[in-house]
């Protein structure tokens, strides 16, 4: 089994910033992949970014985060990262840290991320 913990989430006006953590234990996969989710009240779960554990570490980000949001790693750690900077009221949702490895996947509680005008 492979825990995920999320933290970093809160308030924050338009245009500030946010740092999410997601931290990974248990038994980890020799290679996985770490992404963030996000779910707005009401709405589908969307991708927001995604990272491999390769050398170069393979990115994808949704459109709508493009420019704004940055994923990456630490390996050492088992932890993934997502800067949130240039935040919109549109950016509000609980974001959750999923973890793909060679035992299945497995998602994290949700951290909440508010974001007012």
């Amino acid at each position: 089994q492979v825990q995920l913990v999320e933290s970093g989430g809160g308030l924050v006006q338009a245009g500030g910033s946010l740092r999410l953590s997601c931290a990974a234990s248990g038994t980890i996969s020799s290679i996985y992949r770490m992404a963030w989710y996000r779910q707005a009240p009401g709405k589908q779960r969307e991708l927001v970014a995604a990272i491999t554990d390769i050398v170069g570490g393979i990115t994808n980000y949704a459109d709508s985060v493009k420019g704004r949001f940055t994923i990456s790693r630490d390996n050492a750690k088992n932890t993934v990262y997502l800067q949130m900077n240039g935040l919109k009221p549109e950016d509000t949702a609980v974001y959750y840290c999923k973890y793909s490895g060679a035992r299945g996947d497995y998602w994290g509680q949700g951290t909440q991320v508010t974001v007012s005008s």
